[in-house]
């Protein structure tokens, strides 16, 4: 298994090369440390080309960037709103309610999207003082259903969030993926839509590790420097991060594997479905949500390792990589068709 290609996630997947040899050409020498380096100015340099004027910071992980996004927006009588599906409800160890002191108020979605209903229904109890205070909208693009918002619904929720007194937080640790899957660029989708904080993903797209906090309103970056050391997130060996994002966000690396493992998605909803198979959500990013014979699950996985979603509608989730290949679709294709013919 430790070797096996599968579709459980696309964290994975290995290295990038670029991204590996970047690391490589980085262990060179001395940096300074904690940041102050021609690597990390670099990289900021990359995201602001990309975003427009905004404050960077690189944190180890997806949970890190998170939970300290959500730090500099909230108090910890603060309440934020997401989708029942979010990373930082299911899977994140209530580590944002933890560090943050705040209520997550949750919503269930068919899709994984928010929309304004789901935020309305929670702006009750405003400034009285027994209840939570909601102040954050949480949204994740592309979401943990392989969805994406358009800008029209993202322009939407960050209007709306703004008119009641709310912040707007993207989790991207996917956002490579929705803008592969639309025709806009990273700034028409987040910028100029009115996000407030965008936690910006490298892990899951051919990073060794590492993520991004770009803060688009500049009020929240204050004071970011000490939540980021507080919480524990300030590399002091940064340059082996911004390495990294210097060599994915130079030229389009980071777009070009999206687009890659999109575009594998597709083609394996395309042939799932020649096989009968009901794919359950839009396969708009790199994942694929479908509902197979629940007798071919465990065989299929001993060959390629996969997540089952909802064991009661024998519901299953399939991820691709930046380095998926067309013979993994195909082999597994042809595996899932032997079963489902076998049994």
């Amino acid at each position: 298994m430790m070797n096996s290609r599968g579709f459980a996630s696309d964290n994975n997947a290995g290295v990038h090369p670029r991204i590996m040899k970047a690391l490589d050409d980085a262990n060179s020498g001395h940096c300074i440390a904690y940041g102050d380096d021609h690597y990390t100015n670099a990289a900021k340099e990359h995201f602001r080309k990309l975003f427009g004027e905004c404050e960077l910071f690189f944190v180890f992980n997806g949970t890190g960037a998170n939970v300290l996004s959500l730090q500099a927006m909230t108090k910890p009588f603060n309440a934020v709103i997401c989708a029942d599906t979010a990373h930082i409800h299911v899977d994140e160890c209530c580590a944002p309610e933890r560090f943050t002191g705040c209520k997550l108020l949750f919503n269930h979605t068919p899709d994984g999207k928010l929309r304004i209903p789901d935020i309305a229904r929670h702006l009750h109890g405003i400034g009285f003082e027994h209840h939570a205070q909601p102040r954050v909208v949480s949204i994740t693009q592309s979401t943990e259903m392989g969805t994406a918002y358009t800008v029209d619904e993202l322009r939407e929720i960050a209007t709306y969030a703004h008119a009641n007194g709310l912040l707007l937080h993207v989790d991207g640790a996917r956002i490579a993926n929705a803008v592969a899957a639309s025709s806009i660029t990273l700034s028409e989708m987040i910028t100029d839509t009115g996000v407030d904080v965008l936690s910006f993903g490298g892990t899951k797209n051919g990073l060794m590790y590492g993520e991004a906090i770009v803060i688009l309103n500049p009020e929240l970056a204050e004071n970011f420097k000490y939540i980021r050391k507080q919480g524990m997130q300030l590399a002091s060996k940064m340059r082996y991060i911004s390495a990294q994002f210097d060599e994915y966000l130079k030229d389009g690396l980071w777009l070009e594997n999206a687009k890659h493992s999109n575009s594998m998605a597709q083609l394996l909803c395309n042939e799932v479905q020649k096989l009968g198979i009901a794919v359950t959500q839009k396969v708009e990013a790199n994942e694929v949500f479908a509902i197979i014979p629940p007798q071919t699950i465990k065989e299929l996985q001993r060959e390629f390792f996969f997540y089952v979603w909802d064991e009661l509608r024998s519901e299953v989730r399939w991820v691709c990589s930046w380095d998926t290949t067309e013979n993994d679709i195909e082999r597994f294709v042809a595996k899932l068709g032997k079963l489902i013919n076998d049994k």
